[in-house]
């Protein structure tokens, strides 16, 4: 959680006093429509024609776009190596199979890596903005429309981020955002799905509710409504988020504020390489990366008194060689609904050994990534930026 108080705290006092906290209501009655109005103002500040709210995190966000593009059974979707867990179980929750890919040193969806995975069964790619860091979106928007590829943004680590001038998830077909504890806006768990295509949003609200045939929209849906999950947001994640959106720009310029701050007075250090970035002015601001020659050189500088950088291969979390159920292709709870055993997905690309991906590994020991909160003030900054210098040194 990066800020929250009194502004979360009112809408929700509110929310509570009107007793209605299920998303479906009415004004009249004194129904608040948190759910949909934080939809509408988000849909706006990212630039898309559509939000939806969902319960379940920045996955379940990631499944219903996938749902909504008519991605399943018997197609390959190219998710980057560098990522969380999230990004390829999306995948297999849809039915179809994750294609695990290289990242290059911006720790993104390497574009070259992705061309070179691409099949005649590859449907999509899930560029995905790691630690608030925009992919190369013209070059990944290009390859994927010269090959005819479905593109959705895994947002979920870069909430209000964008790319030369556009916000991140509304560059491709479709964008997912996670609001869980860790991420920039949060309401302790949930997630956000946007798109500008209405046959996608009609897709993906119809997949979230399974009461869906019940609700006084349906009537407006123009495809027959079909049984989906359970992914409804409640009021009272619409009240926070509410809140959370009318912090965002502040979080945004406190966090690049100090990160470029570090950047720009150690991008000179000898002994020290800023990561390539893709997009620095559209960069969150909540991390700031490292490229080192090799692994104990990035190590030793992490570890250096006052520094307090971490290597992306220690998370236990972030690279694919942690995606334990998935290398084991233990999904689900019964065989017959495992996507690895689907008929359609037999002979697709499902090889998850650390060869697939050894220059994702490489360059996650070689690089050393500080953290970076909207909250440090000068002199916080200050003591960081000398630590790196001394480490150096």
């Amino acid at each position: 959680m990066y800020r929250i108080g009194d502004i979360e705290i009112k809408l929700l006092e509110a929310t509570i006093a009107s007793k209605q906290l299920f998303r479906v209501g009415n004004p009249a009655s004194g129904h608040w429509h948190q759910v949909l109005n934080f939809e509408n103002e988000l849909a706006q500040i990212v630039g898309t024609k559509h939000a939806l709210l969902v319960s379940g995190g920045g996955t379940s966000a990631l499944t219903c776009a996938l749902i909504g593009l008519g991605i399943g059974p018997g197609d390959e979707v190219i998710v980057p190596a560098y990522t969380f867990m999230a990004t390829a179980s999306a995948v297999l929750m849809a039915g179809a199979i994750p294609v695990i890919t290289d990242i290059d040193e911006s720790l993104a969806l390497s574009p070259e890596a992705f061309e070179k995975r691409i099949s005649k069964h590859t449907k999509a790619v899930i560029p995905v903005h790691m630690i608030g860091r925009p992919s190369d979106m013209d070059k990944i928007m290009e390859i994927a429309k010269r090959h005819g590829l479905k593109v959705i943004e895994d947002s979920c680590q870069a909430g209000g981020g964008s790319y030369k001038g556009r916000r991140l998830g509304s560059i491709g077909d479709a964008g997912a955002f996670s609001f869980n504890d860790f991420k920039i806006l949060s309401c302790g768990e949930g997630g956000g799905m946007v798109t500008s295509d209405p046959s996608v949003y009609e897709k993906a609200s119809i997949f979230h509710d399974s009461g869906a045939s019940f609700r006084p929209y349906a009537k407006d849906f123009t495809i027959p409504v079909f049984l989906g999950q359970q992914f409804r947001a409640s009021e009272l994640m619409g009240a926070v988020l509410r809140g959370q959106l009318r912090r965002l720009e502040g979080i945004l310029s406190d966090a690049r504020r100090n990160s470029n701050r570090i950047r720009n007075e150690l991008g000179s250090v000898n002994g020290l390489k800023i990561a390539p970035m893709n997009d620095p002015s559209g960069d969150c601001g909540i991390s700031v990366a490292f490229t080192f020659e090799s692994e104990v050189k990035a190590r030793k500088f992490g570890q250096s008194p006052g520094v307090g950088a971490y290597l992306p291969i220690d998370t236990g979390k972030h690279v694919f060689i942690n995606w334990e159920p998935l290398l084991k292709k233990n999904v689900y709870h019964h065989p017959r609904m495992n996507p690895f055993n689907f008929e359609e997905n037999k002979g697709l690309r499902s090889e998850y050994g650390d060869e697939v991906c050894a220059k994702t590994l490489d360059i996650c020991k070689r690089t050393a990534i500080i953290s970076v909160s909207p909250d440090w003030d000068v002199q916080t900054v200050t003591q960081r930026i000398e630590a790196c210098r001394k480490a150096v040194q």
